[in-house]
């Protein structure tokens, strides 16, 4: 299969000690919340695939979440109105790609993984902090929403070494805190010798991440943050790009180079 890449890296939060500083979180408008790049028409067919071929696998929404993930489908249709690309017409869509999505008000996470790029997890308080209770997940970094539903953040990070005790307690606090209107961005980079979006792995399979002198793509999630005006749950979105080294501007390629050596921004 061709790989689905992006020809270049809008967004590479290694270029900042602001926002490569964990969690390294910075605001972001409402119209800037969820985005389309030159990987949409590639992305969009692979997640229509994926949701044919391997539902069981991409999606799962508690019975808690019903409501929030209703709420999230409501909000997103609202930022794709003002994106040109889209035209709707009653409940059918019609993407920028020319395929036509019909609004599923019973499937709503479903429906949101059809019509754009990102991912989209849903976390509502629970008595140890936040809970992943819902998500669409067509390119997972090595893991799967078996192992992951119904846990809070701390256990979510288990396998991510960076996710200290003190990180823990401040990722919890942007949750707890976080706005109705608000919304907050963050990114990572992970070095990849192959460009697969669907990589699910159980953590106690995990791979690795490459160094950059054995790797020839870089993956970078834009990650953002939103509060649910309505339910109580918070809005995890993932945009994922790969790009091929080659690919990066010189700036990105060389302060890469120097965050794997131990160096900072």
């Amino acid at each position: 299969m061709k790989p689905v890449l992006q020809t270049h890296l809008p967004f590479a939060p290694w270029l900042a000690k602001t926002t490569w500083r964990l969690p390294g979180v910075e605001p972001v408008p409402p119209d800037d919340w969820l985005i389309r790049d030159d990987a949409f028409t590639g992305q969009m067919a692979l997640r229509d695939h994926l949701i044919e071929t391997r539902a069981g696998d991409v999606h799962r929404v508690a019975p808690k979440a019903k409501a929030a993930a209703q709420e999230c489908l409501e909000l997103a249709l609202d930022a794709l109105r003002t994106d040109p690309g889209y035209r709707f017409n009653g409940d059918a869509i019609h993407r920028p790609d020319g395929v036509v999505i019909s609004i599923d008000r019973d499937m709503p996470l479903l429906t949101l993984g059809r019509l754009q790029q990102a991912d989209i997890c849903l976390m509502q308080a629970g008595p140890d902090g936040h809970v992943l209770t819902g998500a669409i997940l067509c390119f997972p970094a090595q893991w799967t929403l078996d192992e992951k539903m119904g846990k809070p953040l701390t256990a979510i990070h288990r396998p991510v070494p960076a996710y200290s005790p003190d990180l823990a307690r401040r990722v919890q606090r942007l949750f707890d805190g976080l706005k109705p209107g608000q919304i907050l961005r963050r990114g990572n980079a992970l070095l990849y010798p192959e460009p697969d979006l669907f990589t699910p792995r159980s953590e106690d399979r995990a791979v690795p991440h490459r160094r950059i002198e054995n790797a020839r793509y870089v993956r970078s999630e834009r990650q953002t943050l939103r509060r649910l005006p309505g339910a109580d749950a918070v809005v995890f979105t993932i945009h994922t790009f790969v790009v091929a080294l080659d690919n990066l501007t010189q700036p990105q390629r060389e302060t890469l180079g120097r965050l794997e050596s131990g160096q900072t921004p």
